[in-house]
């Protein structure tokens, strides 16, 4: 890129002293590190040389949780009923179908959908590691590196989140589909995901599949691994009553005291949907700093339930968002439902503002990927942004001043008209210019999976 590219946005959400706010006439400069070296509101009009940005710009959002390969679920799990459970034994069948060219070429058509959709940084819980059967491909982690390489053909940043899967249940081997997903124990895991590299676009971290995926003896090496690289961790927690009961019934306390007293929870977690929680899990979740990342609308899809946002962000944890298993990969959606969720379980309004829920999805989302020095527009942050449209038939008619609440409240994905990172300009005028036809990127990818 350039030496130094300005953009001019019509409208920024900006941080401010009495909390981020909408300012016009925005000039924001990137220069050549991909970094912001100058915001300045109020700039006049768009200045020669400077690309123009109809619209308001955001931080770039950041799916903190996400399994890429779950796109290809989408509209064939809603046939019929059935529960989480069933839903997980079409998943199996679509994880069974992959192989490191496919999963390239799979991943690449979705972080391009993320990036129309306006995020900037995918968490990946990445748990697919090897052949049918168990079997090790030459390159122990291609299927890791084939995400890595997808997130770069789509122009975003990635933490590939190595997770540790090793049994089918409390005290089960893995059998069937799962064969791919475990490395034997949590050494043979360690070794396998101390070979994996970083990239400039790129991040690694772990992830505890669940306390009935890792037995309980070898939480401590993934929470170990992690701890000496600083790198994040992230677990899923709670998602089902059905894996709060069988954590009882083989350990004789929740999942939650089952991690803490592993050492896995702590300020660089993440405990992904935390949906059925005691009072006792939610003082633990923030005593120790853990940040919780909730999917509402794959919690939805699922039946999974309403997780206590609210009680564990009163609680002192931060909140994320992720869209998980890509029912809809949308991170306006997300921030409004769980407002929005919330409300329905208390019948009452109003309990986060819209800039506390872009902060969830922008600066909190990133730091709990390893990346604090994005989700906020000032000088020397990353230049990660995207512009939502305020002139379509959803966000049209309210004064822009109020572009918080029009992102969260109405807009959508399909409102997002650019999308900057690193200074580059990945989406223009709704237009993926590294994946320019990602409709049928996404069609010919999961096709290929039947």
């Amino acid at each position: 890129m350039p030496a130094v590219v300005t953009y001019w946005a019509e409208h920024a959400w900006l941080p401010h002293r009495g909390g981020p706010a909408v300012q016009p006439e925005v000039l924001i400069t990137a220069g050549p590190d991909g970094r912001i070296t100058g915001v300045v509101p109020d700039s006049g009009p768009c200045p020669a040389g400077a690309v123009r940005l109809a619209g308001l710009a955001l931080p770039g959002q950041a799916n903190a949780h996400s399994h890429a390969f779950h796109r290809a679920l989408r509209s064939t799990v809603q046939v019929g009923s059935g529960t989480f459970w069933t839903w997980r034994d079409t998943m199996y069948k679509a994880a069974a179908a992959l192989d490191p060219d496919r999963y390239l070429a799979l991943a690449t058509a979705v972080y391009a959908e993320m990036a129309l959709a306006g995020i900037t940084a995918v968490g990946e819980f990445h748990y697919l590691h090897h052949a049918p059967g168990g079997a090790r491909y030459a390159d122990p982690n291609a299927m890791g590196a084939a995400l890595v390489e997808a997130a770069a053909r789509a122009g975003i940043r990635i933490t590939l989140l190595d997770t540790c899967y090793l049994s089918s249940g409390f005290g089960a081997e893995p059998t069937g589909p799962q064969l791919r997903f475990s490395d034997g124990d949590a050494d043979a895991w360690a070794e396998r995901a101390s070979a994996l590299a970083g990239a400039e676009h790129a991040r690694i971290g772990a992830a505890v599949h669940s306390v009935r995926a890792v037995p309980a003896g070898q939480l401590d090496t993934v929470a170990q691994w992690a701890a000496t690289r600083g790198a994040p961790l992230h677990v899923h927690l709670s998602e089902q009553t059905a894996e709060n009961d069988a954590c009882l019934a083989a350990h004789g306390v929740t999942p939650t005291r089952l991690l803490a007293d592993h050492g896995v929870l702590g300020p660089r977690t993440s405990a992904v949907h935390a949906t059925h929680l005691t009072d006792e899990d939610v003082r633990l979740l923030a005593d120790t700093g853990t940040t919780i990342c909730m999917c509402p609308t794959t919690e939805r899809d699922l039946a999974d339930g309403i997780g206590p946002a609210r009680h564990l962000a009163s609680a002192g944890c931060p909140i994320t968002l992720g869209s998980d298993s890509h029912a809809v990969i949308d991170p306006f959606e997300e921030a409004r439902a769980l407002e929005l969720d919330e409300r329905l379980r208390t019948r009452t309004r109003g309990h986060w503002t819209a800039n506390a829920l872009l902060k969830a999805g922008t600066a909190d989302g990133h730091a709990s990927l390893g990346w604090p020095e994005a989700g906020r527009l000032e000088a020397g942050a990353l230049a990660d942004f995207c512009v939502l449209a305020l002139d379509t038939v959803r966000t049209a008619g309210a004064p822009p001043v109020l572009g918080a609440e029009t992102a969260v409240f109405a807009a959508g994905a399909a409102d997002v008209r650019h999308l900057v990172v690193g200074g580059r300009h990945v989406v223009r005028d709704g237009v993926h210019r590294l994946v320019p036809e990602t409709g049928r990127a996404l069609a010919a990818a999961i096709g290929a999976l039947r």
